[in-house]
């Protein structure tokens, strides 16, 4: 997620010069403000103005801003509220936090730092939208084999897809290894004139070469050893549907001739027979390797190449996919609570937020794995943080703190041990830095000065 976001925020103070500074700081940051001078009138206000988050004076006449924050969180408690006051003691923290305020600031205040609050807080609150809107989306596609997705990336593969499905060219699909290759055939094959026919898909890195060019020609009784019946192979079984060849780039070079001849003549001969047979299929080859890289390997013929490539259709990882991270994991908590008879229905900010910041090496894949992992393991409605593996929950890569850190083997330099403690700290009190501030008794210029040297 992106430090800096831009929203809509409500700045709640009966002092006019104060409301007035920290709307032209807040503008200057982006951010479109809508004043008040009184809880009332903000109550009022909110009647028909949507925000992003509220920020608040706490003693205020009237009602104050621990009543605001009251009244917001039993109606709209889905909308951070951040309080200033004057007060910068536990105490007061503690009030403000169980009135259910996001986080608060002190006076004086520190404008850059309010800024960075108030970024945090809008942050918190589209990313909660978005989680929402997500989950409709996930229950409005449910039970359809379809590509999920909003990102620019994937939009960008739904209406290729839409374009080449009516054709009948071969069709090449790259990508990464779990990026869902196999269910952009499915779409291609869904949305084609052959939809009512079969679909079937091999893996040629599956089988070795004898028995996939069996698999894939079919052959005659007494072919071979144990050839005790005639087999149609999948050429014919797919005839008048599509046929996936998944991992293309794996196929044995003997068997790259015949199968260029298939898509060339469109017609098949089984193993241990002196007849062709028609075959009309649609082939779709998918790999994560580099095809052009195998022809100079001398590994993948340039002919095939050529035959397969007609139509080229390039998958994004999942880390260029922004949200489509969360779309993708909402779908997973719905398929493996059903499966698992658990009452997971969705997933808590923090959690979406470590979702949003892991790299993805194993793509989809990885996802639904973490997902599946979760689901299993949760005591909760919603997935927490806590239920994602360490490798996401650590918030510093490599820092995790080694078992046996008593151990001289294991001793770590004083500057890493402190930053293991301020991550500790910050995980504790859920990412509210001025609370963290106060446990580690230092305040929070010195806070975002240390985590900045990380």
């Amino acid at each position: 997620m992106p430090e800096t976001v831009t929203g809509r925020i409500l700045v709640v103070d009966d002092d006019r010069g104060m409301r007035e500074l920290i709307e032209e700081d807040l503008a200057r940051h982006g951010h479109t403000v809508l004043t008040a001078g009184g809880g009332t009138q903000a109550l009022e206000l909110l009647r028909h103005e949507d925000v992003d988050a509220v920020l608040t004076d706490l003693n205020m006449p009237g009602v104050g801003g621990i009543e605001l924050c009251s009244v917001l969180q039993a109606e709209r408690p889905e909308l951070p509220v951040v309080i200033i006051t004057a007060f910068g003691s536990l105490e007061t923290a503690i009030s403000a936090l169980r009135a259910g305020a996001y986080d608060f600031v002190t006076k004086p205040i520190d404008l850059d730092l309010l800024a960075h609050t108030m970024n945090r807080a809008v942050q918190h609150f589209q990313l909660g939208q978005t989680l929402g809107r997500l989950q409709d989306e996930v229950r409005r596609t449910r039970g359809r084999e379809t590509l999920l997705g909003e990102s620019r990336a994937i939009r960008e593969v739904q209406d290729l897809i839409a374009r080449i499905a009516p054709l009948d060219s071969s069709v090449l699909i790259t990508g990464e290894s779990g990026t869902g290759k196999e269910l952009v055939a499915r779409a291609l094959h869904e949305q084609s004139p052959r939809r009512d026919n079969s679909f079937i898909a091999v893996n040629c890195a599956a089988l070795p070469e004898t028995l996939l060019e069996s698999e894939l020609f079919g052959h005659e009784r007494g072919a071979f050893t144990d050839a005790r019946t005639t087999r149609r192979g999948l050429f014919l079984e797919a005839s008048g549907g599509t046929l996936l060849l998944d991992e293309v780039g794996e196929l044995p070079l003997p068997l790259q001739p015949k199968l260029l001849r298939v898509l060339e003549e469109r017609k098949i001969r089984p193993v241990g027979s002196n007849r062709e047979h028609p075959c009309d299929v649609r082939i779709v080859a998918a790999t994560h390797r580099d095809l052009e890289d195998a022809i100079r390997q001398g590994t993948f013929r340039e002919d095939l190449f050529y035959r397969l490539n007609v139509l080229t259709i390039d998958l994004p990882p999942l880390r260029a996919r922004g949200n489509d991270v969360l779309l993708l994991a909402q779908a997973f908590v719905d398929e493996f609570s059903t499966r698992f008879h658990q009452g997971v229905k969705g997933i808590v900010e923090p959690a979406a937020t470590r979702l949003l910041s892991h790299n993805w090496p194993g793509n989809i894949r990885e996802l639904r794995n973490v997902i599946e992992r979760a689901v299993a393991l949760s005591r909760h409605d919603r997935l927490t943080a806590e239920d994602l593996p360490d490798r996401l929950r650590q918030p510093v890569a490599g820092r995790a703190l080694p078992p046996g850190i008593g151990d001289s083997e294991h001793l770590l330099p004083l500057a890493d041990m402190e930053q293991l403690y301020l991550q500790h700290v910050l995980e504790t009190v859920g990412d509210n830095r001025t609370l963290a501030a106060k446990i580690l008794g230092i305040d929070r210029k010195t806070l975002y000065r240390k985590l900045k040297e990380e």
